[in-house]
C-alpha cells in the first residue's frame, strides 16, 4: 500500500503538455558531447553552432549549479559564455546552439521555455546590445543592454521583443532567475509572453502580439549575441546561464519544474490563474504611436531614408521592419532569414 508521502509526490509530479524537444541537458554528460555531432553524425539535441575557436569548455559548461533549483525535473544546467575569442562576422561575441531534431517546433501552437539569469560574477555589459534565445528572422527574442535609438549609454534591464519593438521589460539582477515561455500560434502569427520569477508558476504577462513567426524548425538559437558599440563596448567575458529548455505542445507547464520533475511543498505545481512571486517590478512597454508594419512588404516612399543602423536586421524571409540603411551602410543578405546592415 502507498503511503501518504509517495501518493503526495506522484499528485505532485508535473504533467502538462507533450514535450516535443527536450533541450534540458538531462542526457548529457559534459558540454564536450557537443563536439560529437557533425553534418555527417547528428547526434544529441544540440548542434553546437556558432562559437570560438576555443575548446567547447571556453564557451559550454555543464553543472547541477548552474540550473534554476526550484526545477527538479532539469539535472544540470549551462552556462554559456562569450568573450573576445567567441568573435564571428566582424566584431560580434556570439555563442549559441541551436536544436536537432525533426519534430515540428514550427507547427500550430507550440511553447519555448527556458529560465536565464547571471551571476554577479563575470557580468554582461550593459553598453552593448545583447540578442538572447532568438529566431534567425528575430521575430521574437530577448534583449539585454543598450540598443540602438535608445537615450543614455547603458540599459540593465532585460527585454522582450516582437519584430524589433520592445513589449515587456525588468532589471536583470545578479542570482535571479526569470523563466519564460514564449507561447508562438505559427498558424495565426501570434506570439505570447509568459513570465515568472524564482520558484514562482509562469503567467501571461504580454501579448499576443502579431508577427511574422518565420521559423525552418531548426533556427531557433540558446545562447547570446553581443552586437559591438565602438567606444562602448565592453571587455571582459561575460557569463549567462540557462535551464529548463524544451519545447511543448498542448497544455502549457506552468510550474518552474519542468515535466518529470516533482513539485516539494515550495514549488506550487502547474496553474495558468497562480499569481507569480515576482522581486523586480516588470514593465509593459505600450506600443509606439507610429504605426507598426506588419506586411513582409515594406512601405514604398519616392526616396527611402536609412533608419537601419549598422549591425542591426534590415531583411530576411519574414521580416517586416525597415530595409533601408543609415549611410554609409547597405544590407547585406546573411542567409535566407536574416540579412544586417555593413
Amino acid at each position: 500500500m502507498l503511503g501518504y508521502a509517495t501518493l503526495l509526490a506522484l499528485a505532485s509530479t508535473v504533467s502538462a503538455g507533450t514535450i516535443l524537444w527536450d533541450g534540458r541537458f538531462n542526457d548529457m554528460t559534459s558540454s564536450s558531447d557537443l563536439n560529437k555531432w557533425s553534418w555527417g553524425n547528428q547526434v544529441g539535441n544540440y548542434q553546437y553552432y556558432i562559437h570560438g575557436s576555443g575548446d567547447v569548455t571556453k564557451y559550454v559548461n555543464l553543472s547541477p549549479s548552474y540550473k534554476n533549483p526550484a526545477d527538479t525535473g532539469s539535472k544540470q544546467g549551462a552556462k554559456i559564455t562569450i568573450d573576445s575569442t567567441a568573435k564571428w562576422n566582424s566584431d560580434m561575441w556570439r555563442t549559441e546552439l541551436i536544436p536537432q531534431t525533426t519534430a515540428a517546433i514550427n507547427k500550430g501552437t507550440v511553447y519555448y521555455h527556458f529560465s536565464i539569469k547571471r551571476s554577479g560574477t563575470n557580468v554582461p555589459s550593459a553598453t552593448n546590445e545583447h540578442q538572447i534565445c532568438f529566431f534567425e528572422s528575430h521575430f521574437t527574442e530577448l534583449k539585454y543592454g543598450w540598443i540602438s535609438g535608445e537615450s543614455g549609454t547603458s540599459n540593465t534591464n532585460l527585454q522582450w521583443m516582437v519584430g524589433g519593438q520592445s513589449k515587456w521589460k525588468v532589471e536583470l539582477k545578479a542570482d535571479e532567475w526569470h523563466n519564460v515561455a514564449y507561447e508562438i500560434n505559427f498558424d495565426t502569427n501570434q506570439i505570447t509572453f509568459w513570465h515568472s520569477t524564482g520558484s514562482a508558476p509562469l503567467t501571461k504577462t504580454a501579448g499576443p502580439f502579431s508577427g511574422s513567426t518565420s521559423s525552418n524548425g531548426a533556427d531557433w538559437h540558446l545562447g547570446v549575441l553581443r552586437l559591438p558599440r565602438a567606444g562602448n563596448d565592453g571587455t571582459g567575458a561575460e557569463d549567462w546561464y540557462f535551464s529548463g529548455v524544451y519545447v511543448e505542445s498542448g497544455s502549457l507547464t506552468t510550474s518552474v519544474v519542468s515535466p518529470g520533475g516533482v513539485a516539494s511543498p515550495d514549488v506550487p505545481a502547474s496553474s495558468p490563474t497562480a499569481a507569480p512571486v515576482v522581486s523586480s517590478t516588470p514593465v509593459i512597454v505600450s506600443p509606439p504611436t507610429s504605426t507598426l508594419v506588419t506586411s513582409a512588404k515594406p512601405a514604398e516612399t519616392p526616396a527611402p531614408v536609412g533608419t537601419v543602423g549598422q549591425y542591426e536586421q534590415c531583411g530576411g524571409i519574414g521580416w517586416s521592419g525597415d530595409t533601408n540603411c543609415v549611410a554609409p551602410f547597405t544590407c547585406k543578405k546573411a542567409n535566407d532569414y536574416y540579412s544586417q546592415c555593413l
